[in-house]
C-alpha cells in the first residue's frame, strides 16, 4: 500500500449517517486547495455517501481503504 501524505485527519468512528458526511464537508471547508483529508469512519453507509459528496463538490477521492470494520478515505481538496 502506498503511503499518502495527510494534512488533516477526521475521526468519525462511531458516528452514524449523516454525521460523517457533514463533518467531512465541514473539514474540507477549512482546508486549503491541494491538502489531503483522511476520514476514518465505521458507518458502512459512508462507502456510498462520501464518494457522492466528493463528486458533487468536485474534490478528488485518492483512495478508500477498508479494514476490520473501519473505512478510511483519502481526499484531496480541489
Amino acid at each position: 500500500m502506498t503511503e499518502i501524505a495527510v494534512d488533516v485527519v477526521l475521526d468519525a468512528k462511531g458516528l452514524n449517517c449523516p454525521m460523517p458526511v457533514l463533518k467531512t464537508k465541514k473539514a474540507l471547508q477549512t482546508m486549503g486547495s491541494g491538502q489531503v483529508l483522511e476520514v476514518i469512519a465505521t458507518d458502512p453507509g459512508v462507502k456510498l455517501d462520501i464518494p457522492a459528496l466528493l463528486k458533487r463538490l468536485g474534490h478528488e477521492l485518492l483512495e478508500m481503504r477498508e479494514e476490520d470494520g473501519t473505512i478510511s478515505f483519502y481526499i484531496r481538496k480541489k
